[in-house]
């Protein structure tokens, strides 16, 4: 049986493997954006994002920062929804921190770049499913097999 420490654990381990999402504030109309997260490894957040002080997530924090992200595994057998605070944190600790030459290549005047922006998200609570992507979970789909049973253990609602 899967836990929900198991799901979580399997969360950070393929984030980690893949760190992209999409982000959108709670408060807008506008389409979620594609993102890099970036995290210590044993944590359980926050997410930190590099971005451009004119990218709409930041323009539209002074209207509040709930937020949701989306996340899909590479081998798309875990999915998440993340729901939390997006904040501007433009702490020069962390900026050093989680900066990288990928990174750089965003900002042609480096870390004093006028338009780098890092966001922080503070992730308050999560879904998390996990897939069965098995030829046995394939052909338990085609032959029409009942999967309630082993969807239960799989999907995991979690505060953090």
């Amino acid at each position: 049986m899967t836990t929900d420490t198991d799901i979580r654990d399997r969360f950070w381990k393929d984030l980690k493997a893949s760190p992209f999402l999409m982000v959108a504030l709670d408060n807008s109309p506008q389409h979620s954006l594609p993102m890099t997260a970036h995290f210590d490894d044993g944590t359980s957040g926050p997410l930190w994002i590099f971005t451009s002080r004119d990218n709409r997530l930041v323009t539209g924090l002074d209207h509040g920062g709930s937020a949701m992200a989306q996340f899909v595994a590479k081998g798309h057998d875990l999915f998440a929804c993340l729901h939390g605070v997006l904040t501007i944190d433009n702490n020069p600790a962390m900026i050093d921190h989680f900066w990288s030459a990928k990174v750089a290549t965003w900002y042609p005047d480096g870390r004093q770049d006028a338009s780098l922006t890092l966001l922080r998200l503070d992730i308050e609570d999560a879904e998390i499913w996990l897939a069965d992507s098995s030829y046995s979970g394939l052909f338990t789909r085609i032959f029409g097999g009942d999967l309630r049973a082993e969807v239960a253990d799989k999907h995991a609602e979690l505060t953090f």
